[in-house]
C-alpha cells in the first residue's frame, strides 16, 4: 500500500490523521480525480476483486472502474491510514422497484466517534461521506441525501432539488469480505443483463457539476446546465477520454 502514490493519484496534500476533515478530503478529492468507469468490460479485460491488482490498476495505472474496485481501492488506502473500515454489501434497485441481488454494490461504513458512509463507487452520488444516522436530511450542494430503515434493511436515498425522494440502494451493516463479491463482479462484466455490458462509460465529479462520456456522448454538467455533443469518431473519442479523464488505452 504506497499512501503516496495513491494521495498523489487523488491530489491529496497535507496531513492525514484517522479523522473525519481527513475522510472528507480524501472522500471528495477522489471523486474528482478518479473516473467511475467500465472500459476493460468492452475491451474483455478481467476485473477481479483482488486488491492488489485493483490498487495497480488505479493507483499506478492511473484508471478508474467500477464499485468492486473503487471502494475496495479507497478501503485499501482507509486501512492504511488507520482508519476502521468494514466493506458492505448493497442492492440496487431494478427498473420495477424491486431490489438487486445481494453483492450488487460494494459500499464502505467508515467508523469514528461516529459511523458513516463512504461510498467512491456509485458514480453520480454524493460527493462527501454521510452520517450512517437514520432520517436526517444530509444536503449536498444541489441535492440532499438520507438514510432511513425500512423493510428490515437500510436505504439511501437521494432528492434533486425541489424533487421527491428515490432510493439509490438497500445495505446491511453485516460486515463484508472483498471475495464475498467476485461473483456479483464476474457478473456484471460478462452477463448481457447487466448495465455495464450495455455500452461504454466514464465519468467523474468536477468543482461544478460532472463529465460523462457515454458511448459516443460526451455529457457536460455545470451548475444544473447540461451541454451534450456527439463524439464524430473513434479518433474523437480517445481525444475526449484522454483530455477530460487522463485515461489512454
Amino acid at each position: 500500500m504506497d499512501v503516496l502514490a495513491y494521495f498523489d493519484r487523488i491530489g491529496h496534500r497535507g496531513p492525514s490523521p484517522p479523522s473525519l476533515d481527513t475522510l472528507q478530503e480524501l472522500h471528495h478529492g477522489h471523486m474528482l480525480a478518479v473516473p467511475f468507469e467500465n472500459l476493460d468490460i468492452a475491451l474483455a479485460r478481467p476485473i477481479v476483486c483482488d486488491e492488489e491488482a485493483i490498487l495497480r490498476k488505479i493507483v499506478t495505472r492511473r484508471r478508474g472502474g467500477f464499485c468492486y474496485e473503487l471502494n475496495g481501492a479507497f478501503a485499501a488506502l482507509l486501512r492504511g491510514l488507520g482508519f476502521k473500515v468494514t466493506l458492505l454489501s448493497a442492492r440496487v434497485p431494478r427498473e420495477d422497484g424491486s431490489d438487486g441481488p445481494e453483492f450488487d454494490h460494494l459500499a464502505l461504513r467508515v467508523d469514528l466517534d461516529e459511523p458513516w458512509l463512504a461510498d467512491v463507487g456509485f458514480g453520480d452520488s454524493f460527493l462527501q461521506p454521510l452520517k450512517l444516522q437514520m432520517g436526517i436530511e444530509q444536503p449536498q450542494g444541489r441535492r440532499k441525501f438520507r438514510i432511513i430503515e425500512q423493510h428490515k434493511s437500510l436505504q439511501m436515498e437521494m432528492a434533486e432539488a425541489g424533487g421527491s425522494w428515490k432510493r439509490q440502494y438497500s445495505f446491511s451493516l453485516v460486515p463484508r469480505q472483498l471475495g464475498e463479491f467476485a461473483q456479483m463482479c464476474h457478473y456484471h462484466q460478462t452477463s448481457p443483463e447487466s448495465p455495464f455490458t450495455q455500452s461504454n462509460l466514464c465519468s467523474r465529479a468536477t468543482g461544478d457539476g460532472r463529465i460523462t462520456l457515454a458511448g459516443q456522448r460526451l455529457i457536460i454538467t455545470r451548475d444544473g446546465e447540461k451541454e451534450e455533443s456527439l463524439l464524430a469518431s473513434d479518433r474523437d473519442w480517445h481525444e475526449a477520454l484522454k483530455k477530460y479523464f487522463q485515461v489512454v488505452l
